[in-house]
């Protein structure tokens, strides 16, 4: 299996990380990241109040990598975070990364890049401690981790 899937129209190959009906977008060159400034402006325009932002640490790929946490990716988010705080103050960005709160902490940079994140490694746990109506899936190894890295942390509670 591989990232690269055909497109019989275009007769090109295109990268896709996740499935081969969601196509990666190339944050490398400009006007893809202009062009999805101008998205985020329009639904901004609309009164949306925050954007959450999908497989964040994969925004970037390089060859020779796994495409994952790359400081590229870093470039990509504040310069969102800078447009949207110059135009839009007070618009909340969320990130979507699964990574463990010691991997997440460089998304929020020094308060320049998200505003809270996703707290993937505690969602399943949680699910668990219901559903053995126990809490140390939740308590046990996590938590340490969790307030040990001064986190904020914020809970899917759907799947």
């Amino acid at each position: 299996m591989s990232n690269w899937a055909w497109d019989p129209i275009s007769k090109s190959y295109y990268w896709h990380r996740f499935f081969s009906h969601q196509p990666d977008l190339n944050y490398d060159n400009p006007a893809v990241r202009e062009e999805m400034w101008n998205v985020m402006k329009f639904w901004l325009e609309l009164g949306v109040d925050g954007f959450r932002l999908d497989a964040v640490p994969y925004l970037i790929e390089r060859d020779g990598t796994s495409c994952e946490n790359l400081p590229e990716t870093h470039e990509v988010i504040r310069d969102l975070r800078k447009k949207v705080d110059d135009h839009f103050p007070g618009t909340m960005l969320l990130a979507e990364a699964n990574q463990w709160p010691a991997d997440l902490r460089p998304y929020f940079g020094n308060g320049d890049e998200f505003h809270m994140a996703f707290h993937f490694p505690l969602m399943p746990r949680m699910f668990m401690g219901l559903r053995l109506e126990d809490r140390k899936p939740i308590t046990e190894n996590h938590a340490t981790d969790a307030r040990d890295s001064g986190q904020l942390s914020v809970v899917p509670l759907s799947a």
